[in-house]
């Protein structure tokens, strides 16, 4: 299993191997540097993550953003930007109070 794939990967390829394989090579097409360089692809997807509430993902992920790179200021603008996002909808639907 390759290493860049979430650990969860693995137990998964026990019950169904044949699609766990398929996801995997879509997931590495996804994930493969092109335009975008690995930390900033790592970047984005700990942005993500952290929308997401994925604790173990984030932690995960800001330290592959650090392997490829990536400063704590860079981490801390990510998250902030994050937060920005998801702020908004908290902005939106408090207009209905009003």
């Amino acid at each position: 299993m390759n290493k860049n794939l979430p650990w969860f990967f693995e137990q998964f390829a026990k019950n169904d191997p044949e699609y766990c394989s398929q996801l995997a090579e879509v997931l590495e097409v996804a994930a493969k540097p092109e335009k975008l360089d690995a930390k900033t692809k790592y970047l984005i997807i700990l942005a993500l993550d952290v929308l997401k509430g994925a604790g173990e993902g984030v932690k995960v992920l800001a330290k592959q953003a650090r392997d490829q790179g990536a400063s704590e200021d860079e981490i801390r603008e990510v998250i902030r930007l994050a937060f920005y996002v998801n702020s908004m909808d908290v902005i939106k639907t408090s207009l209905n109070a009003y």
